[in-house]
């Protein structure tokens, strides 16, 4: 049999079934998931760098180079993160349209909200995997003195600072977020228009003086025509979205960064205000209820941002801690003696084969126990080197902290959403006596259409007969009496 031509009239529609689409939405989920994993890759890529760097600073023999290693890593680490940030962040804008073009959604809002769902789940993968990692991932992965992690040969998986890790989520909190205000949302908006409008005048033939008087002699709409075109506000919002992410997710270990985005923001109205004024074309009026998707990120952030907190006061600082040493294992309810519970034994003896140190008496005498920073039983235990009581303790007061956390902030938000309405009494009573007038309006409309309907009936049922079908009246017969 032949092909089957199917002939489309002009201006007829094509309803695309779900089998239709089933290749564009496989397309998605694939490139979406591979791009989320290309993000963890360069993660882990940044992570060796840090290990590599760290190490061969070590080995320099220059005393500039050794004098502050720790701060040099943390400080270059977070610098190519941000790089790395700003770059993505474009390359998956044009890649989340092109697949949004892909599925070919029904209406231009179908279009919108799944172009600003997959743009803002790669862009927060982008901005927030080395955070997650710095939070809740470093120094738990290290092993122990006997057993470690090894990443490549005879490099360990990074460890955490002396005092945890909360320093270095801060540093590269402050340099991500700074930086992505100061590069990303300001000198962007302000370099590309005008960059774009330095090319339109190469573009052009005219000089400058003809321009000049070409421009003397055009209407108002017509030099609107040579700006920007207008590409709507997703990119202000989706700012937005990430910004208040670097705010309310880690709040707790930079409590700088609302002071920060109030900055920013104050900064930011008036760049917007230039770039819409003088750079982009008028944007076409388009009514909406709300805000759209952006209110229900914008909730989820909210909410996700309790959780996160909690496990960074939780598990990142050492709050529970120190809270559980002081009131359980503390004799005199100090805090003296912290560090030295915090510390485990290990015998040198057990290193593994080509682990031991290279210079075991670089102090002067053998060492024959070393302390270490975890919650694990001495070897001279029946159990050596398992995890101790202590560390079962503070992880059950740990996850209990942060479910008491979770649902007494819910709670709060809860009872202060219920104390403060979303539409003032005022407003709501004059919403409710516009109602009432609406509904006493419409009554009145029916009834009044209902009488007139029945005074219609009437005169049709009870009209007088026409003058063809008039009889005359018959004179009524009296009935006679007879007598007897």
């Amino acid at each position: 049999m032949g092909k089957k031509e199917h002939k489309l009239a002009k201006g007829e529609k094509v309803k695309l079934t779900c089998t239709d689409r089933l290749p564009a939405y496989l397309t998605t989920l694939i490139t979406m998931t591979f791009l989320i994993v290309v993000t963890f890759a360069i993660v882990f890529g940044v992570i060796l760098y840090r290990i590599s760097i760290k190490a061969a600073l070590h080995m320099s023999t220059y005393p500039a180079a050794r004098s502050n290693i720790r701060a040099t890593v943390k400080t270059t680490a977070a610098i190519i993160n941000l790089i790395i940030i700003i770059i993505l962040d474009e390359v998956y804008a044009a890649i989340a349209r092109w697949l949004t073009i892909l599925e070919v959604p029904k209406t231009d809002k179908s279009f919108e909200e799944r172009l600003i769902f997959k743009t803002f789940i790669l862009k927060f993968v982008n901005a927030f995997t080395p955070i997650v990692y710095l939070a809740f991932f470093r120094g738990r992965l290290v092993g122990r003195p006997g057993n470690y992690l090894y990443v490549i040969g005879s490099y360990r998986m990074e460890e955490c600072a002396h005092a945890g890790c909360l320093m270095e989520l801060c540093i590269q909190l402050c340099i991500t977020m700074l930086g992505k205000q100061l590069i990303q949302n300001n000198l962007f908006e302000i370099g590309i228009p005008k960059l774009k409008k330095l090319l339109r005048r190469r573009k052009s033939e005219l000089d400058s003086k003809e321009e000049e008087e070409l421009n003397r002699t055009l209407q108002r709409y017509e030099k609107d025509h040579f700006l920007g075109p207008f590409v709507g506000i997703s990119p202000e919002y989706m700012e937005m979205i990430i910004q208040f992410g670097m705010v309310t997710l880690f709040v707790a270990s930079f409590p700088l960064a609302p002071l920060f985005a109030l900055l920013n923001n104050i900064i930011e109205i008036r760049l917007d205000a230039k770039k819409f004024v003088k750079d982009l074309r008028r944007p076409i009026a388009v009514k909406a209820k709300d805000i759209g998707i952006w209110y229900n990120l914008l909730r989820g952030l909210s909410k996700v941002a309790v959780i996160v907190n909690a496990f960074v006061i939780s598990f990142t600082s050492d709050f529970i801690p120190r809270l559980v040493y002081q009131y359980k294992y503390s004799s005199d309810g100090t805090m003296h003696g912290f560090v030295n519970h915090t510390l485990s034994f290990f015998n040198v003896t057990d290193f593994q084969p080509g682990t031991d140190p290279l210079e075991p008496m670089h102090l002067g005498y053998k060492v024959e126990i070393c302390r270490y920073k975890d919650y694990r039983e001495p070897p001279w235990s029946s159990t050596p080197y398992e995890l101790s009581k202590e560390f079962w303790a503070i992880l059950a007061v740990r996850l209990t902290f942060v479910i008491v956390f979770q649902n007494v902030v819910m709670l709060m938000s809860d009872f202060v959403d219920w104390l403060i309405p979303d539409i003032p009494k005022d407003i709501s009573l004059q919403m409710h006596k516009e109602k009432i007038l609406m509904v006493e309006l419409f009554m009145k409309e029916e009834q009044g259409k209902r009488l007139a309907g029945l005074d219609s009936y009437r005169q049709d049922n009870y009209s007088f007969p026409s003058s063809d079908n008039r009889s005359s009246p018959q004179p009524r017969s009296r009935p006679t009496s007879h007598s007897n």
